[in-house]
């Protein structure tokens, strides 16, 4: 009887890892392709906090960047709230040390001044306080 019960047991969870990994290794269906959706949503705005935090916390400039306008932002539903964002971000005048800042300026003199051109993607799971970088590109404009 012992041994119908181990052997069930891992015939259970084997069956478990399997299915778990053949989650993994699939992309997630799209329920709803991305399409414009105003930058004052709050799940939006979280995604541009969240990509902003990321940008600064990944980037080597002693300064902080923040959002200075958004071209695009977007949405598209999978097993997540999926958020495009097309972004132009600027040097502040607030150094990192001083930890993030909202109200930070722009930086005004000419040789630091510096603008990048940035798309994001972040996928967000607010129903578990998730969010997670799925793509980061910038250039300098």
């Amino acid at each position: 009887m012992a041994r119908l019960y181990l052997s069930l047991l891992v015939l259970v969870a084997s069956m478990v890892l399997a299915s778990r990994g053949v989650h993994a290794w699939s992309s997630p269906k799209v329920v709803k392709k991305f399409q414009d959706i105003p930058e004052s949503y709050v799940y939006v705005q979280q995604a541009l906090w969240f990509a902003m935090k990321e940008y600064n916390k990944a980037s080597k400039d002693k300064y902080l960047f923040k959002v200075v306008k958004v071209l695009k932002s977007q949405e598209q539903v999978t097993d997540s709230l999926d958020y495009f964002l097309k972004v132009k971000i600027a040097r502040t005048m607030c150094k990192k040390i001083l930890g993030e800042n909202e109200n930070c300026l722009l930086q005004q003199d000419s040789k630091m001044k510096k603008m990048f051109l940035c798309t994001f993607i972040v996928a967000t799971k607010p129903w578990k306080f998730e969010l997670t970088m799925l793509e980061k590109k910038c250039q300098d404009v």
